[in-house]
């Protein structure tokens, strides 16, 4: 059997298992569209133009199980890279809601089980769910698909939540095995939320993650999303929001896991006076590759957006940046910057790097640049004059090129984890620890 057989194979007895399962006529329908997209065109490769230097032939050739069931416990996951902030907590084992784990929000500020709250009350998502990421990607269908589980967060009116609110994945594979993540959360009219996602496990594995972030007007949401997924997995994923009027979103996206890794985020204004900022920050080594693509759709005018991602490459590792910026014909007014920067710790790293201005408006402020560079020597020498030993120096220098993506990150826990990864990976402890605070 082909590769291409093969992932078709896995892939439609896992649909034809899930599609005999009772529920609402609205969700049935999605799926089936969803499932039809993606077997019209399969899964990707190179000859298509938005994955052109990432190949997932590493996927195809990988033959993933169901997962299995199993308990883990909080010291397991906090050996993995989790990170506790205190507030409401929902932790996903292997694609499931795991209630041991977890501190559900009640009141103004719900978390729930998608799969729980398809049982029960199907009519809250219609309409909502899959309505930003149903088939933006081959991907994305696919979760759209053969999703079992995930959270409903669901921020009410004029609700102000003062912690963050975590949603966790972990997965734990003694064989390969593949999960559809979904994430819906609904910021009401007025509101301010902080959400984090993270995705970590140990394995080989495959996740396949969809993010739908929906504003309402004057809603205020920090969404971080922290990949962190074991080294010999896959990461594919898509976070897609939509922002009312005057709605303000930051969006923080950090990959630092995975065998391979790509990400699709993107945003799109639907009312005038909307806000929306993005800041990521990628990290490889080895043999690892990690791609992003974003997309920012000013489709209304008066609408400012703000774009920053940093990469960090070393050993033999790949990185892809693309990001456009699309201005629509009405979009008068529209402000918007871009900006990618990459530091290359090796000679043998190699990173693409494309920003992407379609402005069809004629009263706009936009602008989008790149840089791709290596350590100052100059900055390294005076650094070692002051008695730092080279290693340091360098993981000094290379701590700083990423604090000012790192440091906007909204809580100064998830920081210090950034600095923890970058010192395990280039050394430099104390310094780095330094630096970060």
């Amino acid at each position: 059997m082909t590769g291409a057989a093969l992932e078709a194979d896995v892939f439609r007895s896992a649909f034809e298992r899930r599609s005999g399962r009772p529920g609402p006529a609205w969700l049935r329908s999605l799926r089936e569209n969803a499932f039809v997209h993606y077997t019209a065109k399969g899964l990707p490769t190179t000859r298509d133009e938005e994955w052109r230097y990432t190949s997932v032939q590493p996927i195809v050739r990988t033959t993933f199980g169901e997962p299995t069931s199993f308990e883990t416990t909080a010291a397991e996951l906090a050996a993995a890279g989790f990170v506790e902030l205190g507030g409401a907590l929902a932790v996903f084992v292997n694609g499931r809601l795991d209630a041991r784990l977890s501190r559900l929000a009640p009141g103004e500020v719900r978390v729930e089980s998608l799969r729980e709250v398809i049982e029960r009350e199907p009519a809250r998502l219609e309409g909502r769910l899959g309505r930003e990421a149903s088939a933006r990607t081959p991907f994305s269908a696919l979760n759209t698909a053969l999703a079992e589980d995930g959270a409903l967060v669901e921020v009410a009116a004029g609700a102000a939540l003062h912690e963050p609110l975590q949603l966790v994945f972990y997965s734990e594979a003694a064989q390969p095995s593949v999960t559809h993540p979904r994430v819906l959360v609904l910021a009401g009219r007025g509101s301010e939320a902080t959400v984090v996602e993270t995705h970590l496990g140990r394995g080989t594995y495959l996740t396949n993650a969809a993010t739908e972030l929906i504003l309402e007007d004057g809603a205020h949401l920090d969404h971080v999303k922290l990949q962190r997924e074991s080294e010999s997995a896959f990461h594919v994923a898509i976070v897609a929001a939509a922002l009312g009027r005057d709605a303000r979103l930051s969006q923080h996206h950090v990959s630092l896991g995975s065998r391979l890794a790509r990400a699709d985020v993107e945003a799109r204004f639907d009312g005038e006076g909307g806000e929306c900022a993005m800041f990521g920050l990628f990290h490889a080594d080895g043999d690892r590759l990690t791609d992003t693509h974003t997309r920012l759709d000013h489709a209304v005018p008066r609408a400012t957006s703000q774009e920053l991602y940093k990469g960090i490459l070393d050993g033999r590792a790949r990185g892809v940046f693309h990001g456009r910026i699309l201005v629509r014909k009405d979009a008068q007014k529209t402000s918007a910057h871009q900006s990618n920067k990459n530091l290359l710790l090796s000679r043998d790293a190699l990173v693409q790097s494309t920003p992407q201005l379609e402005i069809l408006a004629d009263d706009v402020k936009c602008k989008h640049g790149a840089t791709t560079g290596q350590l100052d020597e100059a900055s390294l020498f005076y650094l070692r004059s002051r008695g730092l030993d080279e290693a340091a120096a360098r993981s000094l220098l290379t701590y700083a090129f990423a604090s000012d993506v790192a440091q906007r990150l909204p809580h100064a826990a998830l920081r210090d984890a950034v600095a923890a990864h970058l010192h395990g990976r280039l050394g430099g402890g104390r310094e780095i620890q330094e630096a970060a605070l």
